[in-house]
């Protein structure tokens, strides 16, 4: 089995080494890594450009933002599955993908995800909250849950069917995806119990209240859009469901 993986940059001249580095890493499965950089300018072309021999694909051009990236990643993907490791964030060791390509083929699964760990921004030893997806039930989406969407990989087959990221939701295009693929179209989904990436606090949709609140708004318009009713109390449930990842930690970090 083939893993495509997706880094969408733009200016992360700080942290693209680390992110290239842990894809580099990897053993026990083919991986190919493909960067799709939207026209930095603080540097990160020359580290992305120092790299050329370890990565597989550098898609350099302007985009609409990180999901129109990542689609570009998606479209140039030739792998079985496709997942994506942003700039900042490492995957957790050098077993993590082969972990994932195991459990798509112990099984019919259309998508895997696992668990997750948010680090110190500078210290990505630093364990700050703990993100367990848990085994999957379609009906949990019901509850506000939803999988750690850096650690979730899918077919190509199923992007090919069932499209991608819709840009238009922002950052809350992620979760719009997820309700598309696992909620409508009721995909075959594994897990696997243990932590695959380390995640940087800071990200976009968390990043102040305004935005957490036009995120929440886009969360039931992603029900709407697929011709669905959104859950009763999505606004509360989903903020509610993450609060477990302050209190727990993971067994082995």
């Amino acid at each position: 089995m083939k893993i495509s993986v997706i880094t969408a940059v733009y200016n992360a001249r700080n942290t693209i080494q680390d992110a290239i580095d842990s894809v580099g890493a990897q053993q026990g499965c083919a991986v190919e890594h493909i960067v799709v950089d939207g026209m930095s300018s603080d540097g990160t072309e020359q580290v992305v450009r120092s790299n050329e021999s370890r990565i597989s694909k550098w898609i350099r051009e302007p985009d609409e933002g990180c999901y129109d990236a990542m689609n570009k990643g998606i479209r140039a993907a030739t792998g079985d599955v496709v997942g994506f490791l942003h700039a900042d964030d490492v995957l957790a060791d050098p077993q993590a993908l082969n972990r994932i390509g195991d459990q798509f083929l112990s099984g019919d699964w259309d998508a895997v995800y696992a668990d997750l760990v948010y680090v110190h921004a500078s210290d990505t030893r630093r364990v700050v909250r703990y993100w367990k997806g848990g085994d999957y039930e379609r009906r949990k989406f019901q509850r506000g849950w939803m999988p750690p969407h850096p650690t979730v990989y899918v077919r190509k087959t199923v992007y090919e069917k069932l499209g991608s990221y819709l840009s238009s939701f922002g950052s809350a295009a992620d979760y719009e995806c997820m309700v598309r693929l696992m909620v409508k179209n009721n995909i075959k989904v594994g897990y696997v119990p243990e932590i695959l990436v380390k995640m940087r606090l800071g990200g976009k949709s968390n990043a102040t209240l305004r935005n957490r609140l036009a995120a929440n708004r886009s969360d039931r318009q992603a029900w709407i859009e697929n011709g669905m009713k959104p859950p009763l109390g999505l606004r509360f449930s989903k903020p509610l469901s993450k609060l477990p990842q302050y209190w727990q930690r993971p067994v082995r970090q």
